[in-house]
């Protein structure tokens, strides 16, 4: 879809282990670039202290979960540690009609997932700078018990080798240097040929003689 500046919309998605801070950049992206818009995904797991219905996640229970994949409703969907997480198709496609960039935080399979549906997407891989700051972080937000703790970094080094399929890799030293480098990774991306191929296949001379 073209959208004011007369260039096609595209999904930006960001990948990392858990611990890594990706939804919280994301969200700032899209807070701070204008035309950008965050995906809020819907999961089955427990909501956290602090955390709002339809603003961090769409909560719902592990039937109506199911009942949404047998309509068809995801463009993806995995299970992670017991819960599902999902993309709601009509919602992820609407922003991106209506001319906005749209960025979510997914992990691995739903980053291949993406790729498959949206190969003209930006795939973004965060690496945390070691797997000693990312067991800091992840004790830090004090959200899971020990055990799922080890067992999220454990997986690390498996989910980092599929890291090569992805457009960018950024290592996120800190928040502030990571956003940057995503609203600018993003920006180059508006500005590729590509984007613009639509338009100017159909370009008509009496538009420019103004």
């Amino acid at each position: 879809m073209l959208n004011k500046n007369r260039r096609i919309t595209f999904p930006v998605i960001v990948s990392a282990p858990s611990g890594t801070g990706k939804t919280s950049i994301c969200r700032f992206c899209a807070k701070k670039l204008k035309g950008l818009k965050y995906s809020v995904s819907v999961t089955t797991r427990p909501k956290r202290k602090g955390e709002v219905n339809r603003r961090d996640y769409y909560f719902v229970t592990e039937d109506e979960f199911k009942l949404w994949i047998e309509q068809k409703k995801f463009i993806e969907w995995t299970s992670f540690h017991g819960f599902y997480y999902g993309t709601l198709k009509e919602k992820f496609e609407s922003m991106l009609e209506n001319g906005y960039d749209v960025v979510a935080d997914l992990d691995i399979n739903g980053g291949k997932n993406m790729m498959k549906r949206y190969p003209e997407g930006v795939f973004i891989y965060l690496l945390p700078p070691s797997m000693g700051e990312l067991k800091r972080r992840l004790l830090k937000r004090g959200t899971d018990p020990l055990s799922v703790i080890s067992q999220r970094l454990s997986k690390v080094f498996e989910e980092v080798r599929y890291a090569k399929g992805y457009t960018y890799i950024v290592v996120n030293k800190t928040f502030q240097t990571t956003v940057e480098s995503i609203i600018l990774i993003i920006e180059a991306e508006r500005l590729k040929t590509s984007r613009f191929e639509t338009y100017l296949n159909h370009l008509k001379e009496e538009e420019w003689r103004e």
